[in-house]
């Protein structure tokens, strides 16, 4: 599915096999990630931003735009240095698409895992720099969960609902999508990128819990 950006939706793609195959891979799904939250840049940026080098920064995003996730931006471009942006600014699939090519499904799988890193990564991030945030930030910040019990169609209509209350926000109050090759808005005061992650998922038997951690300090205990 695809939507142009023109009529107020982002432009999404839905995966095929052969670019889910192509994404399954960790520079790749970084180089995406990149250009879809950073806007367009050379392979010497990205090489910079991603702790890599050019020759591999050149050839991973020549691959990509073989799949039509990337795309070059000739006009923009002065010799050798070659500019490239996001073909679409979002990408999905559904979890039934490549149930019957199971290379695919394992590349899904990686997408699925790589993603629940990422999200881990940014959450640990936020949990370490939230005090170089102003109070009423971190206030209106949240990381939470909830166990319910739904059919498939009520799982379903759930999270239609919570995406048509993210568009709401995308669209009505502040533009934070950045139109493939375009330049991002200009934010209003007081506005930050926000992060918010949806996970939905049945669950059986006893919900696993985390490894333990080492104790959280106490800052008035006794040294003994």
């Amino acid at each position: 599915m695809t939507a142009s950006p023109s009529d107020g939706q982002p432009s999404i793609v839905r995966l095929d096999a052969d670019q889910i195959r192509v994404l399954a891979h960790p520079l790749r799904a970084r180089l995406l990630a990149a250009l879809r939250s950073d806007g367009p840049a050379t392979a010497t940026r990205l090489a910079e931003v991603l702790g890599t080098n050019t020759g591999a920064t050149s050839y991973h995003l020549r691959q990509l735009a073989q799949a039509g996730l990337v795309v070059e931006e000739a006009e923009r471009g002065t010799g050798r240095q070659r500019w490239w942006r996001a073909a679409h600014q979002l990408s999905n699939w559904h979890a039934t698409d490549f149930d019957d090519q199971p290379d695919a499904a394992a590349a899904a799988d990686w997408l699925y895992r790589n993603a629940l890193r990422v999200h881990a990564e940014q959450a640990e991030r936020w949990i370490e720099t939230q005090r170089d945030y102003p109070a009423e930030w971190r206030e209106a910040a949240e990381l939470s969960d909830c166990l319910l019990r739904l059919t498939p169609h009520q799982l379903r209509q759930l999270i239609d609902e919570l995406h048509a209350v993210l568009d709401r926000y995308r669209h009505a109050l502040v533009p934070v999508d950045t139109p493939p090759g375009g330049q991002e808005p200009a934010a209003p005061d007081g506005t930050e990128r926000v992060l918010l992650y949806l996970h939905a998922f049945p669950v059986r038997g006893p919900i696993p819990l985390a490894a333990p951690r080492p104790a959280a300090p106490a800052a008035d205990e006794e040294t003994r």
